[in-house]
């Protein structure tokens, strides 16, 4: 069974990093970079996966508010709570806002958007938008990296190779839930602030 497992993420983890990243997906880049700390990903695989991941997710959502900004997907992504926010601090700093926008959970998506329709020149876009992706991916992957060193020194023994992999599905489970509920609690206080500025 954990032979079977072991291939199927061998084979595909990776593309599964890059499509988790794709979304606001700092779980999967931990999580990659965990599965790097324990051999079964190379590290600087984990973090171009992260990277084209992070990169491609946040150019498409530009590219819909900058080419697609009346249909109705980009319309109603528009009257999401956060959007207001995000255009207003996008056009006051455009360069700090595309730099910071993927690391303020629920914003990235509403952000990206923001940064379609604004005036932001496509050129600075992409370089700005590449150096955010490259540090993104650094940074959560390293930590997932780091983390399974800690688990490695805590388990000790229990990481033969074929136990290692269960108890890093096991950790991988966790670590989305609480990213998941983290993201969850923010993205409600966001919601709140966005009510309470309407009312």
């Amino acid at each position: 069974m954990s032979e079977t497992i072991h291939h199927l993420i061998e084979q595909y983890g990776l593309i599964a990093v890059f499509l988790g990243c794709v979304a606001e997906g700092e779980s999967a880049a931990i999580l990659g970079g965990f599965f790097a700390h324990q051999h079964v990903f190379v590290l600087w695989q984990t973090f171009l996966a992260a990277f084209l991941g992070a990169f491609a997710g946040d150019t498409f959502f530009f590219t819909l508010g900058r080419s697609f900004a009346e249909h109705r997907y980009v319309r109603r992504l528009r009257r999401r709570p956060g959007f207001s926010r995000a255009y207003r601090l996008l056009n006051t700093h455009p360069n700090i806002f595309v730099l910071t926008n993927r690391y303020i959970y629920g914003m990235r998506l509403v952000g990206g958007i923001a940064a379609g329709l604004s005036t932001v020149p496509v050129p600075r876009f992409v370089i700005l938008n590449a150096i955010s992706s490259a540090v993104w991916a650094a940074l959560f992957s390293g930590i997932g990296y780091i983390f399974g060193l800690g688990a490695e020194q805590m388990v000790g023994e229990a990481f033969a190779r074929h136990e290692r992999l269960l108890i890093a599905l096991g950790v991988g489970l966790v670590v989305a839930v609480v990213a998941w509920l983290v993201g969850h609690h923010f993205a409600g206080r966001e919601r709140a602030k966005e009510d309470q500025a309407g009312s």
